[in-house]
């Protein structure tokens, strides 16, 4: 398989570096292995995880497809004693296309409760503002991923000619320092029902992202179905099938069928977003989500 000229695991590298500076990562043996060949025998995936006392989860998924692809899925997940956001970053290089998505996920409502905005995003919209310009809004979003998203994600498409891997590079080391701040502010909840609270909302996100996956389609041609589910539930999203009991129809009623099963549609309710729906204060301004 031909090098890559262009590939994710530096990102890897300078999170686990960077996080390294002010915490021990604890490996968790959530992978079968860290470095699995795909069913072609050349595509290699990668799969890092690690826990630390106020991280439940933090984990790198890359896939190395040579020039013909390259995947970074970063999470990072917090113990349900803290409600600090989710660090996600969704990268996708194919074909001359990027298909990018950057943010510190709100664990709780940003769009109708502002306490919790104003607590972690209010001094973040100048980070989130410079790097909207300069990654613009990639297209339609539906409004169930709206839901998911903060004032200052980072969703957005390009091509390989626009030259922007520095810039999404720059946006990742970026972002990945403040979530390590609020990291290093964040003091744990005492109040059990909060805690309740947290690890509920966490649930929830878990349960849409496991169930949504869109790279799922993607894993099942490079390593079988079964294997892709696994990685999915067990290891990308681990904690689907252990903080909590309620189903993905529990959360999300809408998306059940008449016989009962969920809609594997990606959109079955609301609208779709062709702008950015929040503005430089970052208060929503797109009306609702229906």
């Amino acid at each position: 398989m031909a090098a890559s000229p262009f590939s994710y695991q530096k990102f890897v590298s300078f999170a686990l570096e960077e996080a390294q500076r002010s915490m021990d990562l604890i490996p968790l043996p959530l992978q079968q292995c860290n470095c699995k060949k795909a069913v072609d025998g050349k595509t290699e995936l990668r799969m890092l995880s690690f826990r630390t006392p106020k991280i439940r989860l933090l984990r790198s998924l890359t896939i190395d497809g040579g020039e013909s692809m390259q995947v970074l899925d970063f999470g990072i997940f917090p113990e349900p004693e803290f409600d600090l956001p989710i660090f996600c970053a969704n990268f996708f290089t194919a074909s001359g296309m990027n298909i990018v998505v950057l943010d510190l996920n709100p664990l709780h409502d940003v769009i109708n409760e502002s306490v919790y905005r104003e607590k972690y995003y209010s001094s973040l919209m100048p980070l989130g503002q410079k790097y909207a310009e300069l990654l613009p809004w990639g297209e339609k979003i539906t409004s169930e991923s709206v839901r998911f998203f903060s004032p200052i994600v980072v969703w957005s498409k390009f091509t390989s000619s626009q030259c922007k891997h520095d810039v999404l590079y720059a946006a990742f080391m970026d972002y990945f320092k403040a979530w390590l701040e609020l990291m290093d502010k964040a003091s744990a909840e005492n109040d059990a029902s909060m805690i309740t609270y947290n690890r509920e909302a966490q649930h929830k996100y878990l349960t849409w992202r496991a169930e949504k996956d869109p790279g799922f389609p993607l894993l099942s041609r490079l390593v079988g179905e079964s294997h892709a589910k696994d990685i999915v539930r067990k290891f990308l999203f681990n904690g689907v099938d252990a903080l909590g009991s309620k189903s993905f129809l529990d959360y999300f009623p809408e998306y059940q069928q008449e016989d009962g099963t969920i809609n594997k549609k990606r959109s079955v309710i609301g609208k779709s977003f062709q702008t950015r729906p929040w503005n430089a204060k970052g208060e929503f301004i797109g009306n609702d989500l229906r």
